[in-house]
């Protein structure tokens, strides 16, 4: 199973820089991604996706899932108030991936103008040399599926800071 991360940058251009790092980690062989893309808002809060072709020829979710999960997001604020049968069945679709309203709130709150997003699906890595790679990127750690213990470190190095006691992994 794929651990999905979502991570907020402040910089419209920061969020596409991390994902070079994670492609080149990819060629290393270091990190299996399932799929990797930036959203960008600019300053006119016009949001823009930019996918990353599939790495894998199987297994990859489709360019339609990124496209449904970000408009909910950031196209969407009142997805609670949505109407019909369709907003319900896209809704409980996301859900089954860990994706709620709560988290799509939350996420359409912290993305401002000039900024950028980075979802990532992860099938696996070598953590330590990852984490050595995403030293001191910045971001905010929005959403993941790890352990808490690989959260607190995940953001621990995007701030590029000593990880907490007790996360050795």
């Amino acid at each position: 199973m794929s651990n999905l991360i979502v991570v907020a940058y402040d910089d419209p251009c920061r969020a596409k820089e991390v994902r070079t790092k994670l492609r080149k980690l990819q060629q290393d062989y270091l990190l299996d991604l399932e799929d990797a893309v930036v959203a960008v808002k600019d300053d006119k809060g016009k949001v823009k996706l930019h996918q990353m072709y599939n790495l894998t020829a199987s297994g990859a979710l489709s360019g339609g899932f990124w496209g449904t999960l970000i408009g909910l997001i950031f196209m969407n604020p009142l997805l609670g108030l949505a109407v019909g049968a369709g907003a319900g069945a896209v809704s409980g679709a996301l859900a089954d991936v860990g994706i709620n309203d709560d988290f799509m709130k939350d996420l359409a709150a912290t993305f401002k103008e000039g900024s950028s997003v980075l979802f990532v699906l992860v099938r696996k890595a070598t953590p330590d040399k990852v984490l050595d790679e995403l030293q001191g990127t910045g971001g905010k750690l929005i959403k993941t599926s790890l352990t808490h213990e690989e959260e607190a470190k995940l953001q621990a190095v995007l701030d590029n800071v000593q990880a907490p006691a007790g996360s050795d992994s």
